[in-house]
């Protein structure tokens, strides 16, 4: 775990370096014309450096999600909650499944703003849970994972609505 934290610290430290790199267009440039779909999805497969900053409320409230995200949202937590009340341990399939919904919850993403830097505080986070889920062999180390999973779900609930 303290390998993984240490490998997003890094990947977040070039990822910062990158973007800042990038700012030498013209902004009047950009505004006029519109993303290209490569554009967009690129904008939500990379993660700003805020990302391992603790998530902020919105005034003491939770942040608003658009509604075409939330289903993948849930059927994550469900897919999760089922995984650990059913005693699975097919921890690829869970990575699978789990990646496949994260997948469509980028896709479907159209926030902006405050709310949806604070979304990818938790939603990097997240990602690298699935990812280790993935690629860690060990069971004991998986189950610890999904336990993280659903305290990420958790985190989720309690920030977003």
């Amino acid at each position: 775990m303290k390998k993984s934290i240490l490998l997003l610290f890094i990947s977040l430290s070039f990822t910062w370096i990158s973007c800042n790199n990038n700012q030498t267009t013209n902004p009047a440039k950009e505004e006029s014309a519109a993303p290209a779909p490569e554009q967009e999805a690129e904008k939500h497969d990379h993660h700003n450096d805020d990302a391992t900053a603790a998530i902020e409320l919105n005034n003491g409230e939770r942040w608003a999600v658009n509604n075409e995200m939330k289903p993948y949202v849930t059927a994550g937590t469900e897919l999760v909650d089922n995984f650990i009340k059913t005693g699975n341990t097919d921890y690829a399939a869970l990575a699978k499944q789990l990646k496949e919904q994260n997948d469509k919850l980028i896709k479907s993403c159209t926030m902006e703003g405050k709310s949806h830097d604070e979304l990818h505080k938790w939603l990097h986070p997240h990602l690298e849970l699935v990812k280790e889920l993935e690629e860690e062999k060990d069971a004991a180390k998986n189950k610890e994972v999904v336990t993280h999973l659903k305290d990420s779900y958790e985190m989720y609930n309690k920030y977003f609505q």
